[in-house]
């Protein structure tokens, strides 16, 4: 027997559309490329939206399933673009500016771009890119006319304020099938050329739900959310349709993410909440720290990308702010663990309560995780055994896009993360390496994010890798690679004292090696692929010497 309720499918316009009905005024803060401050609000950016679809229609002659791509910072007209390209039922494909122009080229050509929307300071990226896409002719720039640059050979430009002024209003948003595609988004390509993630509506829509979660990123119509994970990436971590869901409002920091502009920001606009990668809070709390003051609103940060070290953790704590440990990639859109107490876990004080938050959480409701060893048996959850960690729910994807069954999840929807890691018996899990980033010394396994986390609590270093070494007899052994503090010196000596009895005497780097830079990727994680190669042969160079 069938229920008897209403059935409604699961669109990414829906949001908006309640955004609009219900929280109309909230609040959109958009800082431009020069720096000043847009000020719009979600009756606005919906009713801009519909007219983009129009626009899109009309004008561009974009059809249900065609991937428009976007070269976009954080800012307001972004997330008109996230609206209106998904509710007309075409696909929102959000390029990583960041990657190489060559990857660039790749990821468009893969989607089959004809369309482009970019805000000016990308010109020059179209400039480049442009001539290698025979199929891509259309660029409309983020701007007013009167600011749009000279042509670009082989694109017709348009600017998107004028766009709009002409479009028509469509008065509703059209209905369509839940499954349909809503956004695509490439990885970094560490591992070989980026892959995309094709994602749904239904995914989309379920993923906010479960992030606004009271034990996630639990938003309220009184939050103020600031996106510090980029909106190119992962559709910054579903935060622009968290936000509008629930009537926050949102604090867009465009291009302007250094520290001295994002503390700003916070103080004045009053933000509570935010997102992004450690490396981003890292000079964020130093800033306040250097500074000597307290955040007047902001209370919680949800970070992610890379393991979350102790200083940030302590660090933040002492501010007043809860730093709130996440898990997820590009094909998990993105939350699947958050850092959550439960009745077991909820009185822990001091090095107990510490140990607990350095870990990735607990899965959250629609999403399930396990680990297997190297048959695919699974492992207990006691805290102990490490295994690979597999991931699987109503936001993981099935498979890439255009890659058939290439790095497909199982019959049963695991998919593999390349993450290898432990789960506690309260189901707390602990990433200890990328399977490709663990040291395999004698047999045994070394987690470099370990090591990793305790060098930088230095005070002098801003930054830390550890790779894998060749050494003649254990195969494998960790170096360390240490980024001084701008205008700080450190020794080898006073990173390795550190360490004292945190982990095994056999974990210990065998080298310590002070670095002037350490490469990155398109999404701002340390590039150890990179690394890899330029130090693999360090200890055998200097053993020679």
């Amino acid at each position: 027997m069938l229920g008897l309720m209403q059935r409604h499918p699961l669109l990414v316009s829906s949001i908006i559309a309640h955004a609009a009905r219900h929280h109309p005024s909230a609040e959109i803060v958009s800082v431009e490329l020069d720096g000043t401050r847009h000020r719009s609000d979600y009756a606005t950016v919906e009713l801009r939206s519909r007219k983009l679809l129009s626009a899109l229609a009309l004008d561009l002659g974009v059809k249900p399933g065609d991937r428009v791509a976007t070269l976009a910072w954080n800012n307001h007209r972004h997330l008109e673009l996230y609206y209106g390209i998904s509710g007309l039922g075409a696909v929102c494909h959000t390029v990583n500016p960041r990657l190489s122009i060559d990857d660039i080229a790749y990821i468009m050509g893969d989607a089959e771009n004809r369309v482009v929307f970019a805000d000016l300071s990308f010109v020059p990226v179209l400039q480049q890119v442009a001539p290698r896409l025979k199929g891509l002719q259309h660029a409309v720039l983020l701007c007013a006319k009167s600011a749009m640059p000279e042509p670009i050979p082989g694109l017709a430009l348009h600017a998107y304020e004028e766009l709009l002024e002409q479009a028509e209003d469509c008065a509703e948003w059209p209905v369509f099938d839940e499954n349909t595609a809503s956004a695509l988004c490439y990885t970094s390509g560490t591992t070989g050329r980026p892959k995309g993630v094709l994602y749904a509506h239904r995914s989309a829509v379920l993923h906010a739900y479960a992030a606004n979660l009271a034990d996630v990123f639990c938003l309220r119509a009184v939050d103020r959310a600031l996106p510090g994970s980029s909106m190119f990436h992962v559709t910054g971590w579903g935060l622009p349709y968290c936000a509008p869901m629930v009537g926050a409002s949102l604090v867009m920091p465009g291009r302007h993410m250094d520290c001295p502009s994002l503390v700003k920001l916070m103080e004045e606009e009053r933000v509570t909440f935010a997102t992004g990668v450690p490396t981003v809070w890292l000079a964020v709390l130093q800033e306040f720290q250097s500074k000597g003051i307290r955040p007047s609103t902001l209370r919680r940060i949800a970070s992610g990308g890379s393991a979350v070290p102790r200083l940030l953790i302590e660090g933040f704590a002492e501010l007043g702010v809860e730093m709130q440990h996440a898990w997820g990639m590009t094909e998990t859109s993105p939350i699947v663990t958050y850092q959550a107490a439960v009745p077991a876990t909820a009185a822990l004080e001091g090095e107990d309560h510490v140990k607990l938050r350095l870990r990735q959480g607990r899965a959250v409701f629609g999403a399930d995780v396990k680990i297997v060893d190297g048959e695919g048996k699974e492992l207990p959850w006691d805290g102990h055994a490490f295994g690979d960690f597999l991931a699987k729910g109503h936001w993981v994807a099935q498979r890439y896009f255009n890659r058939g069954e290439e790095g497909a999840a199982d019959a049963e929807g695991w998919f593999r993360t390349g993450d290898v890691a432990t789960i506690d018996p309260n189901g707390y899990a602990e990433l200890v390496d990328r399977s490709k980033d663990v040291i395999k010394s004698g047999g045994e396994w070394i987690s470099s994010i370990a090591l990793e986390n305790i060098a930088v609590s230095h005070p002098d270093v801003a930054e830390a890798a550890v790779v894998a070494a060749h050494h003649p007899k254990w195969m494998e052994r960790p170096l360390l690679l240490v980024l001084p503090k701008p205008g700080r010196t450190v020794t080898p000596e006073s990173v390795m004292a550190l360490y004292g009895d945190q982990v095994p005497r056999w974990w210990l780097p065998d080298a310590v090696v002070v670095v002037d830079d350490l490469p990155h990727t398109a999404t701002g994680k340390l590039n150890k692929l990179a690394l890899r190669a330029a130090w693999q042969d360090h200890l055998a160079k200097t053993a020679a010497e």
